[in-house]
C-alpha cells in the first residue's frame, strides 16, 4: 500500500477525543510512515501546553500558529498527521490537507461524550462544553468542515487497531491509477 500512496501524507481529523493520536501511531507503523502530532509539535516549539497557549494567546492566535505548523508539516511526505480538532475551520488549511489524504474519525456522539468525560487531557474548548447537548451543538458546527474529508471512518466501539484496519481497508478506494486522476469520498462503517 505504501508504494501506491506515493508519499502522500495522511491527515487524521475529527473532534477532540476521537482517537486521532491513538490511531496515528499504529497507522504509521502499518504503512511504514512516520507519525506526527501537530499539537505536540506546537507545544514543543513554544514550550507550553495547548491549554496555556489558548489561555495566554487566545484562540485566534492559536489557530494562526496551528496553520503555520500545518504548512511546515505539509512540506514533508510519508507522514501520518494527527491534527487539532479545529484545524479544519480555516480554509487555508484545506489547501495543505488536500495535498494528502484526509481521514475523518467520526465517533458516535454518546461514545465521544464518554471518552471526553474519562479523558485526562486538558482541552481548552472543553471548558465550554458541560453536557452531551453542548457537545452535539459544537460537533454540528464542525460537521460541515469534517465532511470535506476524503474518507470518513465511522467509529463505535472499535479500538485503535480496529480503526486502523478500517482505514487500510478503505484506502485503496481513494488511491487512483496515475492515468485516472478522479478521486471520490468514501465512507467506511
Amino acid at each position: 500500500m505504501k508504494h501506491l500512496l506515493r508519499g502522500r501524507n495522511i491527515y487524521l481529523i475529527g473532534m477532540m477525543g476521537c482517537g486521532k493520536s491513538s490511531t496515528g501511531h499504529p497507522l504509521a507503523k502499518a504503512l511504514g510512515y512516520r507519525y506526527v502530532d501537530a499539537d505536540s509539535v506546537l507545544e514543543e516549539l513554544l514550550g507550553k501546553s495547548i491549554e496555556q497557549i489558548f489561555d495566554e494567546e487566545g484562540e485566534e492566535s492559536f489557530r494562526s500558529m496551528e496553520a503555520q505548523i500545518l504548512q511546515s508539516i505539509g512540506e514533508r511526505h510519508s507522514l501520518i498527521v494527527s491534527t487539532g480538532g479545529g484545524v479544519v475551520t480555516r480554509s487555508e488549511n484545506w489547501g495543505i490537507l488536500h495535498q494528502g489524504i484526509v481521514v475523518w474519525l467520526d465517533v458516535e456522539l454518546g461514545k465521544l461524550w464518554l471518552r471526553l468525560q474519562e479523558d485526562s487531557v486538558h482541552r481548552p474548548l472543553l471548558k465550554a462544553i458541560h453536557s452531551e447537548a453542548d457537545l452535539e451543538r459544537f460537533l454540528n458546527q464542525r460537521k460541515c468542515f469534517y465532511s470535506e474529508a476524503d474518507l470518513s471512518i465511522q467509529i463505535r466501539d472499535e479500538g485503535p487497531e480496529e480503526v486502523v484496519s478500517k482505514i487500510l481497508k478503505a484506502l485503496p478506494s481513494l488511491i487512483t491509477d496515475p492515468l485516472d486522476p478522479g478521486e471520490q469520498q468514501t465512507t467506511a462503517t
